[in-house]
């Protein structure tokens, strides 16, 4: 009795062999498991600490911003700055002097009292006068006409338009101090809430030396370090001393910084209000040094699972792939045209399965194509044998109109030569094929309109010419004929002057490539192509239905003018079998 070995059986036995018995593959993974496992709750315990040190920081910004919107909750302070910004303060009595200057000062001073320690000061700079300092240490005075409008801060306010402005870290340099603090701030330009113009700047000053309160109970491991930076990247606050190569890394954001031999996992926060980042460094050879006796047993043991998984890998290529190749090359050669292509299972399994029902649908395909494919390209020729059926009709029976017209003239000569002309383009709509070139269409013509240059004489003049690279172009039969007839018909008898008819077809480059570029074009009477004047004539129809049945990414654009004549352009891609 023959045993059937299953695919499913096959896989679980090199599964068994290559993956569970050789433990080494667990063994290699485990350091870098454990490894990342590790770094990743790092950088995550990291992250939430950062996290918490950025919304301390945030509430720091938070009380300067609403201490420099503070004015606008006291009508005496902003009437004050009326008073200033409306230069009616050296004016003024000594007591209306004396309100205002006590509502920039002991009045903003009571809001001042209310915020934390660490923001400092408080200046309040009106558009026009002195500025008015508030802060804790009364020592402090502002330097007389300071020029505080040549300050970026002061700038940067001005084009925050009433908005808080978040200034960076700087030196108190506008205060007579032997040592001026450093302080970030956020200052805010005042603005008359009643017509919106400028009242003056105010700007909270609060000490840096709050950053390091913050980030000081910050402990990771032994080496790593925290810094914060601006919203230019540079360095505000380190609790280390940095090198230049970290701090020039860390202005890109990388995940990973290097310093020498030392590299470092980066973790970074935003302070969204003020643009700035927190940057946590953790020491990755710490982190490695405690995994580095799993990562070196897995090494060792790393080996014996390579040599293994190798030589099975050796084994599987063979034994699974190259069947899979074979079926690949009989489906390429069926795509090619070759039905006759089988592929030779091997064995009982379901890859053999898999063949015999390749070669099943290999067979049904061709018995379908066999079947339906041959009755869809019957019914096609039948839709072009219809379609040009409609045309021949309609063109006979003007093409004959135009011969009465030469007979009740008396016109024997043109007569003669226009049956001959006519006899030549019978014998051409006559042939058995619905496809035709475009030479042979533009001979076709050249005869039609030989007739009609009989017809008409100078009053229509006739220019028709194809790039002769396009001869051999495959068109339906009769496809330019109708559009030619109904330029002249419809286009030039109508009108009362000398007309001119062009038929031009030359290649022109598309969106998608080459295309055959056909111009039907005439200065006669013209139309209104609005849909709702007038409905497509029949001809036309009949032309883009056949234009569509042999050409169907193809394209007809009818552009006319009353007075003006009419345009025809017929785009067909250019493609290697559309020549004869």
């Amino acid at each position: 009795m023959n045993v059937v070995h299953t695919l499913r059986f096959k896989l679980t036995l090199i599964y068994s062999l290559s993956i569970v018995a050789p433990f080494i593959v667990l063994a290699f993974v485990l350091p870098y498991y454990f490894q990342g496992l590790l770094t990743k709750d790092t950088q995550q315990l990291t992250a939430n600490t950062l996290a918490a040190v950025a919304e301390n920081i945030e509430t720091y910004f938070d009380d300067l911003e609403r201490l420099t919107a503070s004015p606008y909750l006291n009508d005496n302070v902003i009437q004050a700055l009326k008073i200033k910004a409306s230069n009616q303060y050296d004016t003024a009595n000594d007591y209306v002097r004396l309100q205002t200057d006590r509502a920039l000062t002991s009045t903003l001073s009571a809001f001042f009292s209310n915020t934390r320690e660490d923001i400092i000061s408080t200046i309040v700079i009106p558009i026009t006068g002195q500025a008015y300092l508030n802060s804790r240490n009364h020592t402090l005075k502002l330097i007389h006409d300071y020029p505080f409008e040549e300050e970026a801060w002061y700038k940067k306010a001005e084009a925050a338009n009433g908005k808080a402005a978040f200034i960076n870290s700087h030196h108190q340099a506008y205060l007579i101090s032997e040592s001026p603090a450093q302080v970030f701030s956020v200052a805010r330009l005042l603005k008359d809430p009643e017509s919106g113009q400028p009242l003056g700047v105010i700007m909270s000053d609060a000490a840096t030396s709050v950053l390091r309160k913050i980030t000081a109970n910050i402990h990771f491991n032994v080496s790593s370090s925290v810094a914060i930076l601006d919203e230019n990247n540079q360095i505000i606050y380190a609790n280390k001393p940095l090198s230049a190569k970290i701090v020039q890394q860390m202005k890109m954001k990388p995940e990973s910084i290097r310093d020498g031999q030392a590299e470092y996992a980066a973790v970074y926060n935003k302070i969204d209000s003020a643009g700035w980042s927190i940057v946590a460094l953790l020491d990755k050879s710490e982190i490695n040094e405690k995994t580095r006796w799993i990562y070196e047993t897995g090494v060792f043991l790393s080996f014996g699972g390579l040599l293994v998984t190798f030589l099975l890998f050796l084994y599987l290529s063979r034994w699974i792939v190259e069947p899979f190749k074979r079926m690949f090359h009989v489906m390429m050669e069926v795509k090619r045209g070759n039905m006759k292509m089988r592929y030779e299972s091997r064995g009982r399994d379901e890859i053999a399965q898999l063949g015999g029902a390749l070669n099943s649908m290999i067979s049904q395909i061709n018995e379908l194509i066999n079947s339906q494919y041959k009755a869809v390209l019957a019914q096609r020729d039948a839709e072009y044998q219809a379609l040009q059926a409609q045309i021949q009709p309609h063109f006979l029976y003007n093409t004959l109109n135009g011969f009465i017209a030469l007979n009740r003239n008396g016109d024997n000569k043109k007569l003669e030569n226009a049956i001959f002309s006519l006899s030549g383009m019978l014998r051409y709509i006559l042939r058995d094929h619905a496809l035709s070139t475009l030479e042979r269409e533009f001979a076709f013509l050249s005869q039609y309109l030989e007739l009609q240059q009989l017809r008409f004489e100078d009053d229509l003049t006739i220019f028709i010419h194809y790039d002769s690279e396009l001869a051999g172009f495959n068109l339906p039969k009769l496809l330019l004929q109708p559009l030619v007839e109904n330029a002249i018909i419809h286009g030039t008898e109508p009108d009362d002057k000398s007309n001119e008819v062009r038929i031009i077809a030359r290649t022109v480059i598309g969106k998608g490539g080459q295309l055959l570029a056909i111009e039907i074009a005439d200065n006669g009477v013209g139309f209104d192509t609005k849909p709702n004047n007038a409905k497509e004539h029949i001809g036309i129809a009949n032309v883009r239905s056949r234009l569509q049945l042999a050409h169907p990414d193809s394209e007809l654009i009818i552009n006319s003018r009353i007075g003006h004549g009419t345009t025809i352009n017929i785009y067909i891609p250019i493609k290697e079998d559309h020549f004869k």
